[in-house]
């Protein structure tokens, strides 16, 4: 049986979806968490404390209307050098949501004085809702970090992050490594594309990514020294890689963050880092999950101001 027949249902092999194929695998998604009740009423919480920044709107009728937030130091000063940190931008990864949530409530004000921080939570609220990779017009987002953006998602953050681009001195942008990504998601991309799925092997534990244009080895030194305090660190499998990718450090690999449109290389920030979380290992819970965020987040904002001379 053809790899692509076998493992996805939507599309012909080798034949890249139309408007009738992407209509068909919209009509096949369901909600199956709030982004109000979960991220809005969170945020919601964090205004007594902090600014809350709307940044766009993004209409997915019938499904509805989803507002992005962003939120800020308080006390932002003109002048500080900035921190851009990022989650969501995959919905249905979890920890980069609520990660980026937990620091907020738990560390952002430690930075007061010091470092102007914008946190923009959940970047991509259907696809959280239906815990997915995608936005409902099959598109990915953290491909999608262009100028004339396909994504609305993408393209709302661009406008917020515009202003800022050259101010900021790190940037880190929250992700996790599934399961679900080799069951679901890239044979989704497979078919989308017209394209042979090629089984590959999730890696167990946390790794990050950094910028083959302008790597930082001793920054992501520094994120991978405080995550292994609180889980463990992928290994490279017997190739030597991660996701296809060589190892180029204890679980530290590299992407061309902004020729691949992707979200960590939308300023111009000589730090830059996407994490990568495994929550479907057997060693890991879902709280050490968020906490593994956060501390890579206060690992690199803790680095960037060391190191920046500013």
């Amino acid at each position: 049986m053809n790899t692509l027949e076998r493992f996805y249902p939507i599309g012909q092999p080798g034949q890249p979806w139309g408007a009738a194929e992407k209509a068909q695998w919209r009509a096949s998604q369901r909600q199956h968490r709030s982004y109000a009740g979960d991220v809005l009423s969170a945020i919601e919480r964090l205004r007594e404390r902090f600014d809350v920044v709307p940044y766009g709107e993004l209409d997915y009728a019938p499904d509805g209307r989803y507002p992005l937030f962003a939120v800020r130091s308080r006390h932002w000063r003109d002048g500080l050098p900035c921190a851009l940190v990022t989650g969501g931008v995959h919905g249905y990864e979890t920890s980069g949501v609520h990660g980026a949530l937990q620091f907020i409530d738990r560390h952002l004000a430690d930075y007061d004085g010091r470092l102007n921080v914008l946190v923009a939570p959940c970047i991509s609220p259907w696809a959280y809702e239906r815990i997915h990779r995608w936005n409902p017009d099959a598109i990915d987002p953290n491909r999608s970090f262009r100028a004339d953006s396909p994504a609305g998602e993408s393209a709302a953050l661009l406008r917020l992050v515009e202003p800022l681009r050259t101010q900021f001195i790190v940037h880190i942008d929250l992700h996790e490594t599934t399961d679900s990504d080799e069951s679901e998601f890239r044979p989704a991309l497979a078919a989308r594309d017209g394209k042979p799925f090629e089984p590959d092997l999730i890696p167990d534990g946390f790794y990050a990514v950094d910028d083959t244009e302008a790597p930082q080895p001793a920054f992501q030194q520094a994120i991978i020294e405080a995550v292994a305090k609180v889980t463990h660190i992928a290994p490279a499998d017997a190739k030597g890689e991660i996701i296809g990718s060589p190892v180029v450090a204890h679980g530290v690999i590299r992407y061309p963050l902004r020729q691949l449109g992707l979200c960590a290389g939308i300023t111009d920030a000589p730090y830059k880092c996407t994490t990568e979380v495994y929550p479907d290992s057997p060693r890991a819970t879902t709280q050490q999950c968020n906490d593994a965020q956060a501390a890579a987040v206060c690992a690199a904002l803790d680095h960037a101001l060391a190191h920046s001379g500013r």
